[in-house]
């Protein structure tokens, strides 16, 4: 589940959208080690991560008006957040995505309980950016196919292939590193 699930009261939500800055100062709180997170999952970079923080939690402050109630608050500002990060990969440009053959039947969930987790930090920080985001925005934030593609302006078969060769990607580079899992190999359990 995404870490961005955090409840707040309605009565803090009125108060944030009435430009109260006690109540920004509390919200920004509570949703400044998520939002850095995922923007750090996302781009892989500590300081570009921080900027995407401060931009996403502003952004979210000038459009409060714009926040309906109905969804979630955090859903909200994660998607603030995740557009913040997205529109920072788009002017990268460089390395974009990977560059592999299409193979849809490689897609599925990694155990992250059964790798180590700075080997899974380190596995992610070799994918191109737009597949590093792409298998994160999917996995762990849970967001489908289609809402991912259209947060890249792209087709849904953009997202399912990027998830697909980023996951093979990962198999590759955590094999050696995968527990024993009583498989023939040790990256089936990915």
């Amino acid at each position: 589940m995404s870490t961005f699930a955090i409840d707040i009261p309605a009565s803090l939500i009125a108060r944030f959208q009435r430009r109260d800055i006690d109540a920004f100062e509390q919200i920004y709180r509570r949703f400044e080690r998520p939002a850095y997170t995922l923007a750090k999952r996302l781009l892989d970079d500590a300081d570009e991560a921080r900027e995407v923080l401060h931009d996403a939690l502003l952004r979210a402050w000038e459009q409060s008006a714009s926040f309906r109630g109905e969804s979630p608050f955090w859903g909200w500002l994660r998607q603030i957040t995740v557009n913040e990060a997205l529109m920072r990969l788009r002017r990268r440009r460089l390395d974009y995505v990977e560059d592999l053959p299409d193979d849809f039947a490689a897609a599925a969930a990694i155990d992250t309980v059964a790798i180590d987790r700075l080997a899974l930090e380190q596995a992610l920080a070799t994918l191109a950016p737009a597949t590093r985001a792409a298998v994160w925005l999917h996995l762990v934030e849970g967001y489908g196919h289609d809402e991912i593609g259209r947060m890249f302006d792209r087709t849904t078969s953009f997202s399912k292939s990027q998830v697909s060769r980023g996951i093979r990607r990962l198999r590759e580079s955590l094999a050696p590193a995968m527990p024993e899992t009583g498989n023939a190999h040790p990256a089936a359990a990915l």
